[in-house]
Formats: structure tokens, sequence, C-alpha cells
């Protein structure tokens, strides 16, 4: 992978995602049970690949599938990665990794530092609840989510992930 962004994005959005295809069967079988136990939430069982031919193609939820199953043909892994990543909304008008790195931090996406990297990949999930202009608390929660994320995906040793969480105390814009 060629950014702690992208890796980023993995850790906090589909950790499997250069091991399974377009889908995830372990996820689907949580998601499954997280809907049959009656618990509330998205339980999280979409595959990148299901994200982007979503934002791609308007699709809903049952035909995401066969158009991931088409991107996944189509479209190397990493590519996949980058048009996702390139697709989807950090908030505060920026869409793509690239226009929110620029904008939050005045600098490439492929220059990030961990600390900022984590908080840009904890944006998608709810753009305004952890907007970082807005509600700072907010978006440096979810930043630790992310770290604790790229830690179990062996990216970061705790050490390195709590250095990151402390090197970020606002945005450089």
């Amino acid at each position: 992978m060629d950014s702690r962004a992208l890796r980023a994005v993995v850790a906090v959005e589909d950790r499997r995602f250069f091991d399974h295809g377009a889908l995830d069967g372990r996820a689907l079988v949580r998601a499954a049970a997280h809907t049959a136990t009656g618990q509330g939430g998205d339980a999280g069982g979409s595959t990148i690949a299901q994200q982007l031919a979503r934002r791609l193609y308007g699709e809903g939820a049952l035909s995401s599938v066969g158009m991931a199953f088409k991107v996944e043909r189509a479209y190397s892994k990493l590519a996949i990665l980058r048009m996702y990543a390139d697709a989807i909304y950090y908030g505060n008008g920026y869409w793509g990794v690239e226009r929110a790195s620029r904008g939050y931090f005045g600098r490439s996406a492929a220059r990030l530092d961990w600390a900022e990297a984590s908080l840009l990949a904890g944006l998608p999930q709810a753009p305004s609840a952890y907007d970082p202009v807005e509600s700072f608390g907010s978006a440096r929660r979810r930043q630790r989510e992310v770290l604790r994320a790229l830690v179990r995906q062996g990216s970061l040793t705790p050490a390195d992930a709590g250095r990151a969480y402390g090197e970020l105390t606002s945005l450089r814009r």
C-alpha cells in the first residue's frame, strides 16, 4: 500500500480487504448475528468494494453485491482502495482523501503522518458527528478507534499509536 491514509482506511473500514473478494464471509456472519440479536446500528458487513460500488453506481445493498463482483474483476485491490478513498466524503465539503488532506492539514495525503491519517480515516463513518472543525473531541475519540484498529492490523505498535494520538492536538491548516 502506498500511504498511511490508505492503510488507516483499510484498518477501520475493511481490515481483511486484501484477503477476500467482493464479499467478506466473516463480516457477513457477524452482521447477521448482530441483526439477529436485535442490536442496533450498522454491524459493518459491507466490504470496501461494495461501498465503492454503491458510491459509484448508486445501487441498493443487494445490487451492490453484484457490482462489487464486477469491480473486483475489473480492478486491482490497490486500485479499488484508491478509488474508494477518492470517492468518499470526509466532511466540510471535502470529497476524497487528497482534498480532505489538503483541506484539513495543508498537505498531500501521501505526506500525512499517522496522527493525521488516523484522524482522516475515521471521518467517513459519520462526517458530521466526527467533524474535526466543529467537534474536535469527537473526531479525536474516533481517531483513537482508528489507531486501535491499526494496532490490531499490525501497522502500528501500541507505543506508536499512543505517540500518534498525542501528536495531533489541533488541525494543522
